[in-house]
């Protein structure tokens, strides 16, 4: 299988290559050049599969030239053995045909570890092949940088450099990364926010001098396509539990950057029945205007009670519009390009179209704060607040009643306690037994200035062979 950009201009690349380039030379994103795709019978003899063989079967097809299947299916299992829960993903119902779909079972307790996990173990495989060394850099709002923290510390052929917006994650989302010790490992608390981080991380892989041509710069951001992957295959597994693929369902998914809805979207494109996907916004509303009002503006980012998705810049975004577009680069390039001077929009009937399948909905911190609470008082079972706003637009949103429902829970609550206070719920979330003792762990970061030169300098002085 080969990947092309979503710009159109850079060559076409195999899977190891994609893996470890992040964004293409001509700044944009990489997808496969054809899909894979499923028909329901295929999709129906997985029923009763563990995670770890539907992930096979779902996946390997994006990476069958580059890997054999045995050493795939082995990365699986290591992968998703690391889990909490023997599903892996199990699904909670909230009310009839509504369900909560858990993604937090992970190390870090976020839906980032399905991704990340894997991701690690990929970029080990293959640099260890290669006998090549790679600087990961990527940007996180809270959740990502921890994951991949968690899952490529151990990998012997990387430095991992994570961009945060300095005093604007939760404490424990802080804590997750800067407590994890290794002379690979280098957290960067930028006086910023996460728009700021994602834009140097971006700039610097356009043009990587500044590591003085001895090594490359690798992504573990959702830019990288391995990440995309890896988070399609919950929706099959959420989907076949429910009676899929002979009843469609429909899916709720809080989002900042795209990335995991635009999993939804590609399920969909491989054969998996979804009726309506929906996507849950916080005041950082972009993805809602767009979706309601055919109207693509940046505003100035706002802080919330759900920081992992204070995104106003949601990077696989053009990965939809590309094929929106036709596949035709250059039309995608125009339109982002236009969209930084000013407010952008699409033509009438590629908006009416997309509207077909995405539905959306902003929900501000008194909503989320109101949701987190009536479900608590409801199902005794608790929210973090991002789950909450998927919960509360899956609700605004859904078209059928008697298509099942799913909102991804994409953190586990003792990440945000905060904000499970500020709802007015009597109940403290806790940390599982792994992470019982994190508040009274040594802490390593440095808090540097919102200027790409003064960063770029940090990581060039910083990773191991400089």
């Amino acid at each position: 299988m080969r990947y092309i950009s979503t710009r159109g201009a850079a060559p076409a690349l195999g899977f190891e290559d994609v893996l470890l380039t992040g964004l293409a030379t001509d700044g944009g994103l990489y997808v496969p050049e054809s899909l894979p795709h499923f028909t329901l019978e295929e999709i129906r003899s997985w029923r009763g599969l563990s995670y770890s063989e539907l992930a096979f079967n779902v996946m390997y097809p994006f990476v069958e030239d580059a890997i054999p299947a045995a050493d795939f299916r082995a990365m699986l299992d290591e992968t998703y053995d690391v889990f909490t829960h023997g599903a892996v993903a199990p699904l909670v119902q909230l009310d009839s045909n509504e369900w909560v779909l858990e993604l937090f079972r992970g190390p870090t307790l976020a839906f980032k570890d399905f991704a990340l996990q894997l991701l690690g173990r990929l970029l080990d495989y293959v640099l260890e092949r290669r006998n090549q060394h790679v600087v990961i850099m990527g940007a996180t709002s809270g959740d990502t940088g921890s994951a991949a923290i968690e899952g490529c510390r151990r990998c012997t052929h990387v430095d991992i450099f994570i961009l945060h917006p300095h005093e604007r994650v939760s404490e424990v989302q802080r804590r997750q990364m800067t407590t994890v010790k290794g002379d690979n490992i280098h957290n960067i608390a930028v006086r910023g926010n996460f728009d700021d981080c994602q834009r140097m991380v971006k700039a610097s892989f356009g043009d990587q001098s500044f590591l003085g041509g001895k090594t490359q710069l690798a992504a573990v951001n959702s830019i990288n396509w391995a990440r995309i992957m890896a988070q399609i295959v919950y929706y099959f597994h959420a989907s076949l539990a429910l009676g899929g693929p002979d009843r469609s369902v429909s899916f709720s998914v809080p989002t900042g950057n795209f990335g995991d809805i635009f999993a939804g979207y590609l399920a969909r494109q491989m054969g998996l029945p979804i009726n309506q996907l929906v996507i849950a916004t916080n005041r950082n509303d972009i993805l809602h205007r767009f979706m309601s009002g055919n109207r693509y503006e940046q505003k100035t980012l706002e802080h919330t009670l759900s920081p992992s998705m204070d995104i106003m810049v949601s990077s696989n975004f053009e990965r939809l519009l590309f094929d929106l577009y036709g596949r035709d680069g250059a039309a995608v390039k125009e339109l982002l390009e236009n969209a930084q001077k000013g407010p952008v929009s699409i033509d009438d009937y590629r908006w009416k179209h997309v509207r077909k399948l995405f539905d959306s909905a902003a929900v501000d911190d008194k909503a989320t704060s109101d949701t987190i609470r009536e479900i608590y008082q409801q199902n005794e079972y608790l929210l973090d607040p991002h789950t909450a706003i998927g919960v509360k637009a899956a609700r605004e949103c859904r078209r059928d009643r008697s298509v099942p429902m799913v909102t991804l829970g994409t953190a586990h609550p003792a990440k945000f306690p905060d904000a499970v206070k500020q709802s007015g719920v009597a109940v403290k979330p806790q940390l599982p037994g792994h992470l019982s003792d994190l508040f009274e762990r040594e802490e390593a970061f440095t808090v540097l200035d919102d200027d790409i030169a003064t960063v770029q300098q940090f990581i060039a002085e910083h990773w191991k062979h400089a």
